[in-house]
């Protein structure tokens, strides 16, 4: 097969035609009208493109392809629907058996659950349950989080909700690319990437053996699964905590984790996360997970122990809410089958419960003196001199500040080097900006 391309306009012209077929065969049998021949399915072989690759590749049945086409019309021809059926309605009116809503900008029909049903098992109520499992947990189209039906309001029929195809298949069918999802209340995580190397990532010897246990993990772990079959005896994913001071490096070594092994690190927004509404955070962590299941992603939970801290006495209900909440994080992410980091500047902050569920504990520790004078010397840019009086090794040897610190010196003295219209940074400039970096931290200058 030629290499796969986004939605040529031939297999959009054949996917339409078989979706109106498809209806017009549901229809005219309801409405007494002259049978059409047996519903067939194109040879999807003959194109290239992710659509027609996603089906072959899956082995969709007929009813999965209508499906799937349904759930995609709106994107590449919103009044399909609504033209095909009202053929059948010369008069207007309802018909409440062919399902589907009216969105809120959209103006054609949005198709549900039951217009999936209608047009593959019409009133036949044995097949409709049966057609109803393509909405099931285990089914390929939740498991790689494809379609789903909306929630809807209670009381209401499941398969009244509407079927919605995930943005990134609609990315992926229609233009070839799948766009990162963004910063929201659905999706509380933010991507995270970094232009440094792992040279610029400065720490001690244990540390770096540590990361390197991980990266080998990131390599080789699918391999060891299906290779070596052992999927059913090894658990899914990889947790790991990074402990340690704040800058010391532990959001930068996910960053390059994820650029290394060519994977998206996406950062937690506990904020967005932790709800004061009984059982938000739970469906925020939800969606969070849903998203990330069958992706590559590293999950990176940064201050973890706002959330993933030692659990409270239960006083009252939202004490009970609250641990309930904790349960299920750990649920998930024990299932999860990605890498997932959590970072707390306290360790011991962290529920003794959780910690029994690491893989791999990770420390960053403040550098010494020598791991000092590598930073200062890596994060200088090289295009500017210092002045003859500035002594890196005893900086270094004097001032104990982590890596963040050491760029915020950096950055400091660059700007008023800049300000004073000089190309070359001095003692005094660099010793303000070290004195600055104390006072921040509520510290008191004093020499190594």
């Amino acid at each position: 097969m030629v290499s796969s391309t986004h939605v040529s306009e031939g297999v959009l012209n054949v996917v339409q035609h078989f979706l109106e077929s498809a209806i017009r065969a549901r229809l005219n049998l309801d409405f007494g009208k002259e049978q059409t021949r047996p519903l067939q399915v194109p040879d999807f072989s003959k194109f290239s493109s992710y659509l027609s690759d996603f089906i072959i590749q899956n082995k969709l049945t007929k009813a999965e392809i209508v499906c799937l086409i349904l759930a995609l019309v709106p994107y590449i021809s919103p009044g399909l629907i609504s033209t095909v059926v009202g053929a059948y309605l010369p008069n207007g009116g309802e018909f409440p058996d062919f399902g589907g809503v009216k969105g809120k900008n959209h103006r054609g029909i949005l198709p549900t659950g039951e217009t999936v049903l209608y047009i593959l098992a019409g009133r036949d109520l044995d097949k409709r349950v049966k057609l109803s499992a393509m909405f099931d947990d285990d089914h390929l189209f939740a498991r790689k989080n494809v379609i789903y039906i909306e929630p809807v309001p209670p009381g209401e029929p499941k398969m009244s909700g509407r079927l919605v195809l995930d943005d990134e298949y609609v990315d992926l069918f229609l233009s070839g690319k799948i766009s990162r999802p963004k910063l929201s209340s659905d999706f509380p995580a933010q991507l995270i990437t970094t232009d440094l190397e792992w040279n610029d990532l400065v720490l001690d010897d244990t540390t770096v053996e540590e990361i390197r246990e991980i990266e080998v993990w990131l390599k080789h772990n699918t391999r060891l699964l299906t290779d070596w079959k052992l999927a059913d005896k090894i658990k899914p994913g990889y947790r790991v905590l990074f402990h340690g001071p704040p800058g010391t490096g532990k959001t930068m070594t996910a960053c390059l984790l994820g650029k290394y092994t060519k994977r998206d690190v996406f950062r937690i927004d506990l904020s967005l996360v932790v709800s004061k509404y009984i059982g938000e955070t739970e469906k925020n962590l939800s969606n969070l997970f849903d998203k990330a299941a069958n992706k590559d992603w590293i999950l990176f939970f940064d201050e973890a122990d706002s959330i993933f801290g030692k659990r409270t006495n239960v006083r009252d209900a939202h004490d009970k809410y609250a641990n309930q909440e904790v349960s299920y994080l750990l649920q998930r992410i024990e299932s999860h089958a990605g890498l997932v980091i959590l970072a707390t500047n306290m360790k011991a902050n962290i529920d003794p419960s959780f910690t029994r569920r690491f893989n791999s504990f990770v420390e960053f520790d403040n550098p010494g003196i020598s791991e000092r004078l590598k930073l200062w010397e890596n994060y200088l840019p090289k295009s500017v001199s210092l002045d003859k009086q500035v002594n890196l090794k005893e900086i270094a040897r004097n001032y104990e500040l982590s890596g963040a610190n050491i760029v915020n010196v950096i950055h400091f003295a660059g700007l008023h080097t800049l300000e004073q219209n000089k190309t070359v940074i001095t003692a005094d400039i660099l010793q303000k900006g070290i004195e600055k970096e104390y006072r921040k931290e509520g510290k008191m200058i004093r020499k190594s």
